[in-house]
């Protein structure tokens, strides 16, 4: 949903986009019809793209094949680090990308297994809350807990093969 317009838009419709998409229970969205999509576009306050609205069913139908695949989603998207969180080198001290050659690695992967709207400034921002990438500051507690708790890799800046 977000494409195209602010995060801040979508923090503030967050509550709305939990009601209109069964607080985002895939299983339930894959299943939805033409029937859903029209009572999406009447909710008040809710963005009225039917397009992203369909994209959100077919990604929630893309979601369940991986989860087939994989064993899980959690399973797919970890697989492209070995299972660490990467760290790289300077983002804990400097400028940070809003995307790189793993975001668009991943990025078009989904795209092959027909995934809508998964950019990879999307997909970076995903790796970043998810835990795969760790660009917390270094006097954040964050970092240290993750450094210190869980498997990292080291990589230089930006080095995956796209």
């Amino acid at each position: 949903m977000q494409c195209g317009l602010s995060w801040d838009l979508m923090l503030k419709k967050r509550a709305i986009f939990r009601v209109c998409f069964d607080n985002f229970e895939y299983d339930i969205i894959a299943k939805y019809d033409e029937t859903d999509i029209e009572r999406i576009l009447n909710t008040e306050g809710m963005i009225r793209s039917p397009r992203k609205i369909k994209a959100v069913i077919n990604n929630a139908q893309c979601y369940q094949r991986v989860r087939e695949e994989f064993g899980s989603f959690c399973d797919y998207i970890w697989a492209f680090s070995g299972g660490k969180t990467i760290l790289y080198q300077g983002h804990a001290t400097g400028p940070i990308p809003v995307s790189n050659g793993l975001s668009e690695k991943i990025s078009s992967d989904l795209k092959k297994r027909g995934f809508k709207y998964v950019g990879p400034v999307t997909i970076y921002s995903h790796l970043q809350a998810c835990g795969i990438i760790n660009d917390h500051d270094k006097d954040c507690p964050c970092w240290q807990k993750i450094v210190s708790e869980y498997p990292t890799v080291t990589k230089r800046r930006d080095h995956e093969v796209k």
